[in-house]
């Protein structure tokens, strides 16, 4: 439910107008091309990495599980980078049971031929022998003290650079990493541990499993010299850090209390943590943070030494957004990122308070409008060839749709919402239409207008006009324009007024949903100011005049 501070006004009254039309259907085309194998589904990978300190070349053994949901499939095409400019991976062999697959590598597709072609039902492991040097996905390189490290980034289609895959969230499959390397570094990755074996010569493997279902950008690998520490659990989920040493204080500092709090809210809010751990891991190659399924890699800076509660609590989110629950495909990549944004804030708002809260709401919406004017026509939901994620969009002005609508829905609607959703599709794909289905359900509200007009439609209302207050009637009168290009919003939307003597702010609502309105708000004294959205749960440009 929406909040407000204060009584209730006495006597209000809007001029009423009919519902202005919203023409903003959401678009049947999809900006993300990618070439879907619809009669298949990779159930399991099994990635064996050979690693070395002599070179950056790898040697790589894939086993994928692929069951078949139609007959005769012909041919089934995975990413990995063809080899060109001594970088690249270079396939030696494809087996199936041992014999040999006809295959062709080339524009970074090796295309395997199926003889004889599968029926509907059938399951058939491939095992694909390359090797390479990554040209990216897979850096190896020192870190800030001089050590030489391996730090996987997959993100957002960088897995095929080294690991064969079809590299898009749309098929989601478990995984098992067995890494060899020399024995002085440790590993980490996705899952849990099962073994680890010295070898001869200096090495040691080290064989990590990921039982659940995951995109393949969130599959990644961490070998370095680390101080690995597991530090009990929160909410019953085994916590984990590996540090460089040289940061292993500083590690504890910056993870430990962020991490505990993180899981614990998002827990209780959302639903059971969907993975056997959750470590944090510092990495080389990038800054900020990445969510990896289980083990989220931090960049080395962001290990300080204080608590870094909103990138923690935002990687965190992700394992249920993004990781567990992952989008479709690349139109929809707001359910991770501005989903991670919002419950980052969420989570602001349980341990700091409200002020903290909406200090946050406010710096993302200076944010939104920002990035708005730089991408015109760009809107959350993509619908134009997909280049990049246009940060503030996707992330902030996708994590503010969620504030508008939970104050729509009204905030136990909202949360009863979230949970059937991640219950709904925990460890599967889910699209803005998905989501769209299970917050009508919940909330037993049409919700159609609402993701037509945030999610589809690029760019935010701008609200202007002023108000003038007549003594002898002892009301308000609001003028108000949406300035924005284009049709009018529906918005409801909170008037606060405020006294000169300190007397408590009077707030209503109203629903403006034509370019040029009139409004009429009864009160016994003059107000000092009117404000709108006093409360902080509407996304507008404010160019309010105030007093005529």
């Amino acid at each position: 439910m929406i909040r407000s501070s204060g009584m209730k006004l006495p006597f209000a009254r809007a001029f009423i107008f009919p519902l202005a039309a919203l023409f903003f259907a959401a678009p049947s085309v999809h900006a993300d091309k990618y070439p879907r194998q619809a009669g298949l589904d990779v159930r399991h990978y099994i990635f064996r990495i050979a690693l070395n300190d002599a070179n950056e070349e790898i040697s790589g053994s894939a086993t994928l599980e692929i069951r078949f949901l139609e007959d005769d499939i012909a041919r089934v095409s995975l990413d990995l980078a063809s080899a060109s400019g001594g970088k690249g991976m270079t396939v030696s062999s494809v087996t199936c049971l041992g014999a040999p697959v006809p295959f062709s590598h080339a524009s970074n597709r090796l295309t395997l031929t199926l003889l004889p072609p599968p029926k509907a039902g059938d399951r058939r492991q491939f095992t694909v022998e390359y090797h390479g040097v990554p040209a990216d996905g897979l850096h190896i390189g020192k870190n800030k003290f001089g050590e030489r490290t391996f730090f996987s980034n997959n993100w957002p289609d960088l897995a095929r650079q080294w690991l064969p895959t079809i590299d898009h969230p749309y098929d989601k499959a478990s995984s098992e990493f067995l890494i060899t390397a020399p024995a002085k570094y440790q590993v980490v990755a996705n899952g849990f541990l099962e073994e680890e074996e010295d070898l001869d010569g200096g090495l040691r493997m080290t064989h990590w499993n990921q039982p659940e279902p995951i995109a393949t950008w969130l599959n990644n690998i961490g070998v370095a010299r680390f101080s690995a520490r597991h530090f009990g659990a929160a909410a019953g989920i085994p916590l984990q850090t590996w540090v460089f040493p040289q940061d292993r204080g500083a590690g504890i500092l910056t993870f430990d209390e962020p991490v505990r709090h993180s899981i614990e809210f998002f827990q209780d809010r959302i639903g059971p943590y969907p993975y056997r751990k959750l470590a944090s891991v510092q990495a080389t190659s990038f800054g900020g943070g990445m969510e990896n399924a289980s083990a989220i890699f931090y960049g080395e800076k962001a290990v300080t030494g204080r608590a870094a509660f909103g990138l923690v609590s935002h990687e965190v989110a992700h394992q249920w957004f993004g990781d567990s629950v992952t989008e479709k495909d690349w139109d929809d990549v707001w359910l991770s990122e501005g989903f991670a944004t919002y419950f980052s804030l969420l989570a602001v708002e349980h341990y700091e308070g409200r002020d903290a809260f909406v200090d946050g709401l406010k710096a993302r919406r200076t944010q939104i409008f920002d990035a708005e004017k730089q991408l015109p026509g760009i809107a959350v939901v993509q619908t134009q060839p997909w280049d990049g994620i246009p940060n503030a969009i996707v992330y902030q002005k996708g994590g503010w749709s969620l504030h508008l609508l939970r104050g729509l829905m009204g905030t136990e609607r909202f949360w009863a919402g979230i949970r059937e959703y991640y219950r709904r599709y925990r460890d599967a794909n889910a699209s803005t239409a998905d989501f769209e289905q299970v917050m009508e359900e919940t909330s037993g509200m049409d919700l159609g207008w609402f993701f037509r007009q945030w999610l589809f439609r690029p760019g935010s209302p701008v609200l202007g006009g002023g108000w003038k207050y007549d003594p002898a009637t002892k009301t308000i009168a609001i003028h108000l324009l949406q300035q924005q290009p284009g049709d009018a919003y529906r918005l409801p939307l909170e008037i606060g007024v405020f006294f000169p003597d300190g007397a408590v702010k009077q707030v209503e609502k109203i629903e403006l949903d034509r370019k040029e309105q009139q409004f009429e708000i009864k009160t016994d004294k003059e107000p000092s100011q009117v404000v709108l959205d006093p409360n902080t749960w509407m996304l507008f440009e404010d160019h309010f005049a105030g007093r005529h």
